[in-house]
């Protein structure tokens, strides 16, 4: 798969198009010429009436094939109700995120904090997307995530499923010892105490390639049919709908919350664009709201991950004991933002796609390569860092 292609999967830098279900409309852009007679504004939730093309979001322009959605469940979910303690329910929930999902990505900035703000255009984006449980120990679980894009080309015929690596989410039960983002590319050991994360779990967020991108502490909490985890406020670095559009801040900071839904379940952001990093006086240029929707599909079949996984988990398991020792090894680092002209995901994925065209695999070979690769990245220096 081209360097280019794979940029565009991992920003999820696609639009919606018709399906099965009425949730994803027509495949016009909202927003999209008016017509004689018609409005040359769109309201948009926020602001109220926009022109046109700032209603219009951003974010990409190919077209899925249809999908089918799963039959709504019963809520509390089974595997939480009959949970016989809160651990126990907490575990049934973070489980219950695995699945095949038609996911739907949108953003708004609600407000700008400097003088010259204008309404920018919101954005949106759609994926199809397998998540998985790749390791369960009890008191840690790691969901990955896999792209399996089916496209519709403008002849109404369809590409052959185009499948890529996604982000990583790892909970950890009563997590003391977290990394998190300290802006400027950095991140560094945050220790806490029993008494502070009794009946809380992390959730550790991990980059395309692996490297880490945020982790943050919260409580699951479980009333009546409502299932929800709520994180504190943290640090993140931008995601690539913002950082390649964007120059003038380097920090997103605020909470998520994640809620489990009779159709699947939402991630919630509430998010504020901040200037400085840490040790800076706080500086804002604005906030955003967002809502991520993960909905259960039965079909198109998203199986086409299960090859990829057979021929590169492994050494993407050596990846993530890379970051492992890292993590225990280091209480500070930075990352640079490329190595001889290439970020470190053109290296891990073009490694990992050399295994899935049918390479055969040496152990020893795949974890010196992940270990060096990571190595080669890793500095001191946030000047020389990667956001």
């Amino acid at each position: 798969m081209a360097i280019g292609a794979l940029l565009l999967l991992a920003g999820c830098n696609t639009t919606p198009d018709s399906s099965k279900d009425a949730d994803y409309g027509s495949s016009a852009p909202i927003g999209g010429e008016a017509g004689d007679g018609e409005s040359e504004m769109r309201y948009v939730f926020g602001w109220g009436n926009l022109p046109l093309e700032t209603a219009d979001p951003r974010g990409g322009t190919t077209t899925g094939t249809p999908v089918t959605f799963a039959a709504p469940r019963k809520l509390p979910l089974d595997s939480i109700a009959s949970a016989g303690s809160a651990f126990e329910k907490d575990r049934a929930a973070i489980l219950s995120l695995a699945g095949d999902y038609r996911t739907s990505f949108h953003f708004l900035e609600t407000m700008g904090l400097y003088e010259d703000h204008e309404p920018g255009r919101p954005y949106h984006s759609w994926a199809t997307e397998e998540i998985r449980v790749i390791e369960d120990r009890g008191g840690f679980i790691s969901l990955q995530h896999t792209l399996v894009m089916h496209f519709q080309m403008p002849d109404g015929s369809e590409m052959e499923p185009m499948v890529m690596k996604h982000w990583r989410q790892d909970w950890t039960y009563e997590d003391e010892d977290l990394h998190t983002f300290r802006g400027n590319g950095t991140w560094a050991r945050d220790r806490r105490s029993s008494d502070e994360v009794a009946g809380m779990w992390s959730q550790a967020v991990w980059q395309v390639d692996d490297s880490p991108r945020y982790e943050a502490i919260g409580k699951w909490t479980h009333d009546g049919n409502r299932s929800a985890w709520a994180g504190e406020n943290s640090w993140r670095p931008l995601p690539r709908r913002e950082h390649s559009v964007r120059d003038d801040y380097g920090v997103m900071e605020g909470f998520h919350r994640i809620v489990i839904t009779s159709k699947g379940w939402i991630h919630e952001q509430n998010n504020w664009k901040r200037v400085s990093g840490e040790g800076e006086a706080p500086r804002y240029r604005g906030h955003e709201l967002g809502i991520d929707r993960y909905e259960r599909i039965v079909s198109p079949s998203l199986d086409k991950a299960n090859p990829y996984w057979d021929k590169a988990g492994a050494y993407w398991k050596e990846v993530r004991d890379a970051w492992n020792e890292v993590f225990s090894q280091r209480d500070r680092f930075s990352l640079r933002s490329k190595v001889d002209g290439r970020s470190q995901f053109e290296y891990h994925f073009e490694y990992a796609g050399k295994l899935e065209a049918g390479e055969a695999y040496d152990v020893e070979e795949g974890a010196k390569f992940a270990r060096d690769t990571i190595q080669s990245f890793l500095t001191d220096s946030p000047e020389a860092a990667k956001y």
